[in-house]
Protein backbone atom coordinates (compact mmCIF):
# COMPACT_ATOMS: atom_id res chain seq x y z
CA UNK A 1 0.00 0.00 0.00
CA UNK A 2 1.17 3.44 -1.40
CA UNK A 3 -0.60 6.82 -0.49
CA UNK A 4 0.10 10.45 -2.04
CA UNK A 5 -1.54 13.65 -0.79
CA UNK A 6 -1.96 16.72 -2.31
CA UNK A 7 -3.65 20.26 -0.54
CA UNK A 8 -5.84 21.61 -3.57
CA UNK A 9 -7.58 25.12 -4.25
CA UNK A 10 -7.70 27.21 -1.43
CA UNK A 11 -9.37 25.39 0.91
CA UNK A 12 -6.58 23.19 0.76
CA UNK A 13 -8.36 20.48 0.68
CA UNK A 14 -6.29 17.30 0.59
CA UNK A 15 -6.25 14.59 -2.42
CA UNK A 16 -5.04 10.95 -1.61
CA UNK A 17 -4.05 8.77 -3.67
CA UNK A 18 -4.09 5.45 -2.80
CA UNK A 19 -2.36 2.67 -4.25
CA UNK A 20 -3.25 -0.77 -2.92
CA UNK A 21 -1.82 -3.80 -5.48
CA UNK A 22 -1.11 -1.81 -8.83
CA UNK A 23 -4.42 -0.22 -7.97
CA UNK A 24 -4.65 3.64 -7.71
CA UNK A 25 -8.17 4.91 -5.96
CA UNK A 26 -8.31 8.53 -5.90
CA UNK A 27 -10.10 10.23 -2.68
CA UNK A 28 -11.76 13.69 -2.46
CA UNK A 29 -9.83 15.32 -5.64
CA UNK A 30 -10.42 19.13 -5.40
CA UNK A 31 -9.81 22.33 -7.38
CA UNK A 32 -6.84 21.65 -9.27
CA UNK A 33 -6.57 18.43 -8.30
CA UNK A 34 -6.67 16.89 -12.04
CA UNK A 35 -2.56 17.90 -13.25
CA UNK A 36 -1.44 15.83 -9.65
CA UNK A 37 -3.78 13.48 -9.96
CA UNK A 38 -2.68 12.53 -13.65
CA UNK A 39 0.82 12.55 -12.81
CA UNK A 40 1.01 10.20 -10.15
CA UNK A 41 -1.52 7.25 -11.01
CA UNK A 42 -0.47 4.83 -13.59
CA UNK A 43 -3.54 2.69 -13.01
CA UNK A 44 -6.55 4.88 -12.03
CA UNK A 45 -9.84 2.26 -10.74
CA UNK A 46 -12.28 4.74 -9.25
CA UNK A 47 -13.10 8.28 -7.26
CA UNK A 48 -14.06 7.86 -3.77
CA UNK A 49 -15.95 10.77 -2.50
CA UNK A 50 -16.26 11.32 1.79
CA UNK A 51 -19.14 13.40 1.13
CA UNK A 52 -20.52 16.26 -1.88
CA UNK A 53 -18.82 19.37 -0.74
CA UNK A 54 -17.63 21.04 -3.70
CA UNK A 55 -13.88 21.69 -2.59
CA UNK A 56 -14.05 17.84 -2.46
CA UNK A 57 -15.61 16.59 -5.69
CA UNK A 58 -14.50 19.72 -8.09
CA UNK A 59 -12.46 17.52 -10.29
CA UNK A 60 -14.58 14.35 -10.17
CA UNK A 61 -16.05 15.26 -13.57
CA UNK A 62 -12.79 15.70 -15.40
CA UNK A 63 -10.98 12.79 -14.05
CA UNK A 64 -13.91 10.47 -14.40
CA UNK A 65 -13.40 11.38 -18.30
CA UNK A 66 -9.96 11.55 -18.64
CA UNK A 67 -9.84 8.16 -17.05
CA UNK A 68 -13.10 6.35 -18.12
CA UNK A 69 -13.99 5.50 -14.18
CA UNK A 70 -16.73 5.28 -12.01
CA UNK A 71 -16.97 7.85 -8.84
CA UNK A 72 -18.36 6.37 -5.46
CA UNK A 73 -20.32 9.11 -3.50
CA UNK A 74 -22.60 8.36 -0.62
CA UNK A 75 -26.05 8.20 -1.42
CA UNK A 76 -27.30 11.29 0.98
CA UNK A 77 -24.86 13.41 -0.67
CA UNK A 78 -25.19 12.57 -4.18
CA UNK A 79 -27.67 15.41 -4.72
CA UNK A 80 -24.74 18.04 -4.36
CA UNK A 81 -22.50 16.38 -7.07
CA UNK A 82 -24.86 16.97 -9.61
CA UNK A 83 -27.12 20.29 -8.61
CA UNK A 84 -23.90 22.90 -7.49
CA UNK A 85 -26.04 23.82 -4.13
CA UNK A 86 -23.84 26.80 -3.18
CA UNK A 87 -23.80 27.87 -6.58
CA UNK A 88 -19.98 27.65 -6.92
CA UNK A 89 -19.69 26.75 -10.83
CA UNK A 90 -18.61 23.08 -9.41
CA UNK A 91 -18.35 20.99 -12.73
CA UNK A 92 -21.30 18.59 -12.62
CA UNK A 93 -20.98 14.95 -12.48
CA UNK A 94 -22.69 12.34 -11.08
CA UNK A 95 -22.25 9.17 -8.98
CA UNK A 96 -21.92 6.01 -10.39
CA UNK A 97 -22.86 4.48 -7.20
CA UNK A 98 -24.52 6.10 -4.37
CA UNK A 99 -23.47 4.42 -1.02
CA UNK A 100 -25.45 3.35 1.93
CA UNK A 101 -24.79 4.44 5.38
CA UNK A 102 -22.17 1.81 6.69
CA UNK A 103 -21.94 0.05 3.20
CA UNK A 104 -19.12 -1.96 2.20
CA UNK A 105 -17.83 -1.93 -1.62
CA UNK A 106 -15.44 -3.72 -3.31
CA UNK A 107 -13.58 -2.66 -5.87
CA UNK A 108 -11.35 -4.67 -8.08
CA UNK A 109 -10.55 -7.09 -4.81
CA UNK A 110 -10.71 -4.17 -3.20
CA UNK A 111 -12.70 -3.35 0.34
CA UNK A 112 -13.55 0.25 1.53
CA UNK A 113 -16.51 0.74 4.18
CA UNK A 114 -18.73 4.08 3.82
CA UNK A 115 -18.78 4.66 7.60
CA UNK A 116 -21.59 7.04 8.12
CA UNK A 117 -21.17 9.70 10.38
CA UNK A 118 -23.69 12.85 9.37
CA UNK A 119 -23.63 16.18 10.31
CA UNK A 120 -21.17 18.24 8.34
CA UNK A 121 -23.30 16.68 5.54
CA UNK A 122 -26.37 14.51 5.18
CA UNK A 123 -23.83 11.59 3.62
CA UNK A 124 -20.73 12.36 5.59
CA UNK A 125 -18.54 9.19 5.75
CA UNK A 126 -15.02 8.31 6.64
CA UNK A 127 -13.96 5.94 3.79
CA UNK A 128 -11.98 2.53 5.66
CA UNK A 129 -9.49 1.26 4.31
CA UNK A 130 -7.98 -1.69 6.91
CA UNK A 131 -6.78 0.39 9.82
CA UNK A 132 -7.02 4.14 7.85
CA UNK A 133 -9.71 6.46 7.98
CA UNK A 134 -10.23 9.17 5.28
CA UNK A 135 -12.01 11.37 7.45
CA UNK A 136 -13.20 13.67 5.16
CA UNK A 137 -14.54 16.85 7.00
CA UNK A 138 -15.95 15.09 10.19
CA UNK A 139 -13.04 14.57 11.99
CA UNK A 140 -9.41 16.69 11.91
CA UNK A 141 -6.40 17.38 13.90
CA UNK A 142 -8.05 18.34 17.04
CA UNK A 143 -11.26 19.63 15.83
CA UNK A 144 -14.14 18.73 13.22
CA UNK A 145 -16.22 19.86 10.80
CA UNK A 146 -18.53 22.90 11.01
CA UNK A 147 -22.14 22.00 11.52
CA UNK A 148 -23.64 25.16 10.62
CA UNK A 149 -23.65 25.22 6.51
CA UNK A 150 -26.71 24.49 4.52
CA UNK A 151 -27.77 20.71 4.41
CA UNK A 152 -25.54 20.41 8.02
CA UNK A 153 -27.24 19.62 11.18
CA UNK A 154 -25.90 19.84 14.48
CA UNK A 155 -28.29 17.07 16.33
CA UNK A 156 -26.74 14.57 14.09
CA UNK A 157 -22.91 16.10 14.01
CA UNK A 158 -23.86 15.19 18.03
CA UNK A 159 -24.75 11.67 17.76
CA UNK A 160 -21.83 10.89 15.26
CA UNK A 161 -19.42 12.89 17.93
CA UNK A 162 -20.69 10.60 20.95
CA UNK A 163 -20.83 7.33 18.42
CA UNK A 164 -17.34 7.78 17.32
CA UNK A 165 -16.18 9.00 21.07
CA UNK A 166 -16.93 5.36 22.21
CA UNK A 167 -14.99 3.28 18.92
CA UNK A 168 -12.33 1.36 20.79
CA UNK A 169 -9.92 0.18 17.62
CA UNK A 170 -7.32 3.03 16.79
CA UNK A 171 -7.07 4.23 13.25
CA UNK A 172 -4.55 6.22 11.38
CA UNK A 173 -6.46 9.47 10.28
CA UNK A 174 -6.30 11.08 6.79
CA UNK A 175 -8.35 14.21 6.99
CA UNK A 176 -10.00 16.16 3.77
CA UNK A 177 -7.88 19.47 5.49
CA UNK A 178 -4.47 19.87 7.77
CA UNK A 179 -2.37 17.22 9.12
CA UNK A 180 -3.12 13.42 9.83
CA UNK A 181 -3.91 11.92 13.17
CA UNK A 182 -5.27 8.82 15.16
CA UNK A 183 -8.70 8.15 16.27
CA UNK A 184 -7.45 7.45 19.97
CA UNK A 185 -5.57 10.69 20.31
CA UNK A 186 -8.69 12.94 19.25
CA UNK A 187 -11.28 10.91 21.35
CA UNK A 188 -9.32 13.18 23.99
CA UNK A 189 -10.81 16.21 22.57
CA UNK A 190 -14.30 14.65 21.81
CA UNK A 191 -15.82 15.33 25.23
CA UNK A 192 -14.94 19.29 24.33
CA UNK A 193 -16.52 19.19 20.82
CA UNK A 194 -19.40 17.58 22.03
CA UNK A 195 -19.84 20.12 24.74
CA UNK A 196 -19.61 22.73 22.05
CA UNK A 197 -22.25 21.28 19.38
CA UNK A 198 -24.73 20.57 22.36
CA UNK A 199 -24.79 24.20 23.32
CA UNK A 200 -25.24 25.26 20.28
CA UNK A 201 -28.65 23.35 20.00
CA UNK A 202 -29.31 24.61 23.55
CA UNK A 203 -29.16 21.26 25.19
CA UNK A 204 -27.54 21.34 28.27
CA UNK A 205 -24.42 19.38 29.38
CA UNK A 206 -24.46 16.84 31.87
Amino acid sequence: MKLKTKPMGVYETNCYILSVDEKDFIIDPGVGAVDWVSQNVKNPIAILNTHGHFDHVWSNKELKEKFNIPIYCPKKDAFMLENDPFNQGTPPSKADFQVEPNEIVEIEGVEFKFLHFPGHTPGCSVIEFENIWFSGDFLFYRSIGRWDFPYSNAKEMLSSLKRVSLMKEDKVIYPGHGQKTTLFSEQEFLDYWIQVVRASINESYF
